[in-house]
């Protein structure tokens, strides 16, 4: 990660904070992949145990912490990253 500098121009300043973007939007997307697998272990061992693939009272749990931390676009946030994780239903 560079270091921004005051005597940096807009334009560098701009081009270093893209580019740091794109670094934690890559961060972000193989955390999400991470999540998606281990999402996929805790419903395989449900399923095996007899129990549902989706539950519905821990995916609240999940919503409410998103919503404690973000507030109403954490919510929303939390719903893509449920879907994304749960797979088909």
């Amino acid at each position: 990660m560079s270091v921004i500098t005051t005597a940096a121009t807009p334009e560098e300043l701009i081009a270093d904070s893209r580019e740091r973007i794109d670094a934690i939007d890559d961060r972000i997307i193989g955390l999400i992949q991470e999540r998606t697998a281990v999402s996929t272990v805790v419903q395989e061992a449900r399923i095996a145990a007899g129990g549902r693939r989706v539950h519905l009272s821990r995916e609240m749990e999940v919503l409410a912490h998103w919503s404690d931390a973000l507030g109403k676009p954490g919510t929303a946030l939390a719903m893509t990253l449920l879907e994304l994780c749960r797979g088909r239903v």
